[in-house]
């Protein structure tokens, strides 16, 4: 019995993740470095004790990680500061079912604290979530499992009570592995062969959750 959803947020609730990728790679391209799509998509999510190496294993150790997250971060923020932050479809329609029906609801995003705060309050669906988990507040990101039993606990739910909503390969590997029930709503890119045994779901948008909630369809992936 599902009595917990717990959301990811670029990429799931906002529609900010390509936003990241565009400036992963001119962060990355001012500063020398040939990043492509392909490199954005392998680290989406993932923990900057993971990222940093596996793009130094890329691109060498000349690679300065931290510096050229600083850029990107500064370069999505004068986005957003100039143009507003876009919500994913069906947000707000599932965030009110998830409110009539009584779901304790959390944020488990790589975001820090004061950024993810902010970001939902801008959108106008901070007050929608019982807990945020971020990634500040976690000794180990995705997709280590941490960050989702967290989240759970901070719910008071067993993980296996709680279901996980996920754009990206390392959040639902992180969701999965806590033992969280993974639905993949997919953003950049969907999911590789390898990913699909772990899903509990795959549909195109966050209304589409509603259905699966609801015991009207069988969960699976849509294509």
């Amino acid at each position: 019995m599902i009595q917990g959803v717990i959301f990811d947020m670029d990429g799931l609730m906002l529609d900010t993740e390509k936003l990241l990728a565009k400036y992963w790679i001119q962060a990355a391209r001012e500063a020398g470095f040939p990043m492509t799509m392909e490199h954005v998509l392998g680290i989406r999510s993932l923990a900057a004790e993971l990222a940093e190496p596996k793009l130094k294993g890329i691109f060498g150790e000349t690679f300065d990680y931290r510096a050229i997250r600083t850029r990107r971060r500064a370069l999505t923020a004068a986005h957003l500061q100039a143009h507003g932050i876009e919500k994913k479809p069906g947000l707000d329609e599932l965030l009110h079912f998830l409110r009539a029906n009584g779901s304790r609801t959390a944020v488990a995003t790589a975001t820090d604290r004061e950024r993810t705060a902010a970001y939902l309050k801008q959108v106008g669906v901070l007050t929608y979530f019982d807990t945020l988990v971020c990634g500040d507040m976690v000794t180990k990101g995705k997709p280590d499992p941490e960050i989702y039993l967290t989240a759970s606990q901070a719910l008071g739910l067993p993980p296996e009570n709680c279901m996980a909503l996920e754009d990206s390969p390392n959040g639902i590997r992180s969701a999965y592995a806590a033992g969280c029930r993974a639905v993949m709503i997919p953003d950049l890119s969907g999911p590789e062969e390898d990913l699909r045994p772990l899903l509990y779901a795959c549909v195109p948008s966050l209304a589409d959750v509603i259905p699966i909630l609801k015991g009207e369809i069988d969960h699976g992936c849509s294509e």
